[in-house]
């Protein structure tokens, strides 16, 4: 920001901090998503494989490693969970801006209607008053010359 108020910030003043904001959030969510990747490989890569000498494939899981793949599901339904919360509020905001939009669009088109309809109006009685004026004045024209 400025340090004079009564300056208005230039338009590069005003997108430079937000673009280093948008590159900072952009980095801690890739860092983020990035932590998430690692932790879900080295936990549960060695799940995928099958068990050497194990008999089926049908075999229960450990009780930590089953522990470990309810709290990553938890995390990752969490996390979805949020976001997609967020994305439905987004929508449901964007729509009712959307419907309010194309009212005010409907109320702007009546009141140029009625402006145009007004102005058509004071049109015709300027006409109509110019024609009377001008009729009263040739009256006295011949009223004088008689």
């Amino acid at each position: 920001m400025n340090a004079n108020p009564a300056t208005p910030a230039t338009s590069s003043e005003q997108t430079e901090p937000s673009t280093t904001e948008a590159d900072t959030n952009l980095a801690a969510v890739s860092e983020v998503e990035a932590g998430i990747r690692d932790f879900v490989r080295n936990d549960i890569a060695y799940l995928r494989r099958p068990a050497t000498g194990a008999p089926s494939t049908d075999a229960k899981l450990e009780p930590s490693t089953e522990a470990t793949v309810n709290n990553v599901n938890s995390l990752i339904q969490r996390v979805a969970g949020t976001s997609l919360a967020e994305i439905e509020n987004l929508v449901t905001e964007l729509e009712s801006l959307r419907d309010l939009l194309h009212a005010e669009g409907q109320r702007v088109q009546r009141e140029i209607s009625g402006y145009a309809q007004l102005s058509q109006a004071a049109m015709k009685s300027t006409r109509m008053i110019a024609e009377n004026v001008a009729q009263w004045k040739r009256t006295a024209e011949n009223l004088r010359n008689d």
